[in-house]
């Protein structure tokens, strides 16, 4: 009798703790290993920038040294949050916790993800079941979930916020919000929401970016609201594909502003602007610049999921773009992992 196959173990990449640190206060991510290397790389920038007497930049050294201990600690912190909410909370929308169920789906998203796993499926067939935003910078829309669902995972959402469980911040640059594998959201609309509908949409769209591959995510809801985080500074994911919903609620402002890759110079000159449309989703590639403009008014939540593909991500880490050196980590980690899916030809992806 054979014996199962262990689960796969998911890694980070070491740069995690050293790269990309974001400087809210400056607009700016930068790469952090010394004093003396933060003043040889960035003192002319952060001077240009406001950060001008010794206490402005002793205060930012002590914020970055603050956040590297930070994301040293966020795996076992993390799992110990999750424990904790699983053990002692208790939703006010018990049915979001359910298997992902189709009536919970747009139709147009429904049929756009039944079409790209249909025999002879093409890019061209599933372009008609679609909005193009920007054919040049590869970026869609659709629908994605019904006004019902949305608004159920809301409710939800705002339980938990106002409940006294702790909480983790959805990302460096977002302070309010939700990571849902903490919320225990994971594995019953996410997961299956990857593989069942979102795998066989992007590998037609996105063939080149692993989108046939894909095979760990990072998902988490953030939240605009007066008084609290209003924009979005200019950046580029942790992930080979992403897709941005907006779950509600009322708001003005917030649009999106689309870059270039973040490899290619004037990425900002002539940004293109995409407005929000409640439960409707923009598909767009990780390294793809883009922010998001001031809040005008009401309150803006929008579910962010980063999908990874590890046949990629393994040869090259996108946010400190070397080969990765893996640390072992909690759940998909940053996506990489240690061995090779057996049956991906990484020549043709990379």
């Amino acid at each position: 009798m054979g014996t199962a196959a262990a689960p796969r173990r998911f890694c980070r990449c070491a740069c995690f703790c050293s790269e990309n640190l974001y400087l809210a206060r400056y607009g700016l991510h930068v790469r952090f290993r010394s004093e003396q290397q933060l003043r040889q790389d960035y003192g002319p920038i952060l001077r240009s920038r406001g950060c001008v007497s010794p206490k402005d930049f002793q205060q930012l050294l002590g914020e970055l040294e603050q956040e590297v201990e930070r994301r040293r600690r966020l795996g076992q912190e993390s799992a110990a949050r999750r424990a904790l909410i699983a053990s002692s909370y208790h939703p006010v929308r018990p049915d979001v916790y359910n298997s992902l169920k189709d009536v919970a789906l747009a139709p147009e998203f429904l049929a756009a993800a039944e079409y790209s796993a249909s025999p002879g499926a093409d890019l061209e067939g599933l372009l008609q079941r679609l909005e193009t935003v920007s054919e040049e910078k590869r970026i869609y829309r659709l629908p994605v979930f019904t006004a019902w669902f949305c608004q159920a995972l809301l409710e939800e959402l705002e339980h938990f916020e106002q409940s006294d469980m702790p909480k983790g911040r959805p990302n460096t640059m977002n302070n309010y919000g939700v990571l849902l594998h903490e919320l225990g959201l994971d594995e019953p609309l996410v997961t299956p929401l990857r593989e069942r509908f979102l795998q066989p949409l992007m590998a037609l769209l996105y063939p080149d970016c692993g989108g046939g591959w894909l095979d760990s995510h990072r998902a988490f809801v953030v939240k605009y609201a007066p008084g609290q985080d209003r924009e979005l500074g200019c950046h580029y994911d942790n992930a080979e594909l992403t897709l941005n919903v907006a779950l509600g609620k009322a708001f003005t402002g917030g649009t999106l502003y689309f870059g270039d890759l973040f490899q290619a110079p004037s990425t900002l000159a002539k940004p293109l602007e995409v407005e929000h449309v409640v439960a409707q989703g923009i598909l767009h590639r990780g390294g793809q610049l883009h922010g998001a403009r001031p809040l005008g008014t009401g309150e803006r939540w929008n579910l962010v999921v980063w999908l990874r593909a590890s046949a990629v991500r393994n040869h090259l880490c996108p946010m400190c773009c070397r080969k990765p050196d893996l640390v072992d980590d909690e759940g998909f980690g940053d996506g990489f992992t240690r061995e090779e899916p057996p049956t991906v030809d990484v020549c043709a992806l990379t």
